[in-house]
C-alpha cells in the first residue's frame, strides 16, 4: 500500500504512569515507518468497563498510514506488548490498549479484525476524544458523523468523560 490512508485510534491505560505510556506511545507511532501522527485529542479520565479497576485515561488520535490494515494491527499489537500489554482477562486493566476504530471508509469483517471498532458507537470514551480531532468522519456502517454519534451515546447512556 503506498498511498496514505486515513486512520482512527484509541489509546487507553490504567496501570503504571498512564500518561506517560500514551504520550510515549505516539511517539512510537510517529517513528514508525508508514505512519504519520496527523492529529491527537486531549486526554479523557473515564471510568472502567468490566471488572473493578483503576480509571482509564483514554484519546484517539489520526494517523495517516501507507500499511494495510492487518499490518497495523499488527503493528499496535507490538507497541503495547512493548509496554508489557498482558491479557489476563477480559475487559480487564491494561498498561495499554491500542484499537483500530476507522481506515478510511473501510468496513473489514475476520476473526482478527473489525474495522470500525464493533464497538465504538457504544462508548462515549471512544466517541468524545474521536470527536475532537474528527467529527465529520463518517462512521461507514451507520453512515452518520463521529458528531452525531457521539451526540447519541452521551443522551442515550448519560456517560460522562472528564476532560483533562
Amino acid at each position: 500500500m503506498s498511498q496514505s490512508q486515513p486512520s482512527a485510534i484509541a489509546l487507553g491505560s490504567n496501570l503504571g504512569d498512564s500518561r506517560a505510556i500514551l504520550e510515549a506511545a505516539i511517539v512510537m507511532l510517529a517513528k514508525t515507518p508508514g505512519i504519520t501522527v496527523a492529529s491527537q485529542s486531549s486526554w479523557y479520565r473515564t471510568a472502567p468497563v468490566g471488572p473493578p479497576q483503576p480509571d482509564y485515561l483514554n484519546g484517539c488520535v489520526i494517523l495517516e498510514v501507507q500499511l494495510t490494515p492487518h499490518d497495523l494491527l499488527q503493528t499496535l499489537l507490538s507497541i503495547e506488548n512493548q509496554f508489557g500489554r498482558e491479557r489476563r482477562e477480559r475487559w480487564g486493566p491494561r498498561t495499554l490498549d491500542l484499537d483500530i476504530l476507522l481506515f478510511d471508509n473501510l468496513i473489514i469483517d475476520t476473526p482478527t479484525l473489525q474495522i470500525p471498532h464493533p464497538r465504538m458507537t457504544e462508548r462515549a470514551f471512544v466517541l468524545v476524544p474521536l470527536a475532537e480531532i474528527a467529527p465529520d468522519w463518517i462512521e461507514p456502517k451507520s453512515g452518520c458523523a463521529i458528531a452525531k454519534l457521539v451526540q447519541r451515546v452521551l443522551n442515550c447512556w448519560g456517560q460522562n468523560c472528564r476532560k483533562l
